[in-house]
């Protein structure tokens, strides 16, 4: 398993739609989710998409076990929402790949998706809550959706320059000679 870097606003290949996980869940993906889970708790966060660290295939990990309980990883290989509840709820997102960008996001408060697990099982189920929240907003990655796209062109402009400029507040260009 490796940490590997996350990809953040603007680079490109965040707007990529991923590609479905062809034929089973081999070990190739398990390692992937690995990969990805390490990522997500060291950054850390409580949700990834393959795409933010530059994989453009539909899978996600997640976990939502709060501080002091066990974690609860979850994997998600080619997730599809079945149904969404008309019935909507705002939440504050933010997203490792727009990092210390909070804002409100409304999203439907139901959902029944289906996907397959780390083993390949196909599941169906429903979600509500955070959990509906958090398979939402990655699966919008999925499709080359940032929450950010979610709000308006102001606050996603403000959001986009606030990031590059803590990127350059971090990584200052070398002083030239």
């Amino acid at each position: 398993m490796a940490v590997r870097p996350i990809l953040t606003v603007p680079d490109p290949i965040l707007k990529q739609v991923s590609k479905p996980v062809e034929g089973p869940v081999t070990d190739a993906h398990r390692a992937l989710m690995d990969d990805m889970l390490e990522t997500m708790y060291a950054a850390p966060g409580i949700g990834l998409a393959a795409i933010q660290i530059g994989e453009p295939l539909r899978v996600i990990v997640m976990d939502l076990a709060r501080e002091g309980e066990p974690p609860a990883p979850r994997h998600f290989v080619n997730p599809e929402i079945l149904w969404a509840s008309e019935e909507t709820q705002p939440y504050e997102e933010g997203c490792l790949s727009v990092p210390e960008i909070y804002d409100e996001v409304e999203r439907p408060a139901r959902i029944k998706l289906r996907y397959r697990n780390y083993n390949g099982e196909e599941i169906e189920e429903e979600a509500e809550g955070l959990y509906a929240v958090c398979i939402q907003h990655e699966m919008d990655h999925l499709e080359g959706v940032l929450f950010i796209d979610h709000l308006s062109r102001l606050k996603r402009e403000s959001a986009v320059r606030k990031v590059k400029k803590a990127a350059r507040d971090r990584d200052p260009a070398p002083a030239r000679a």
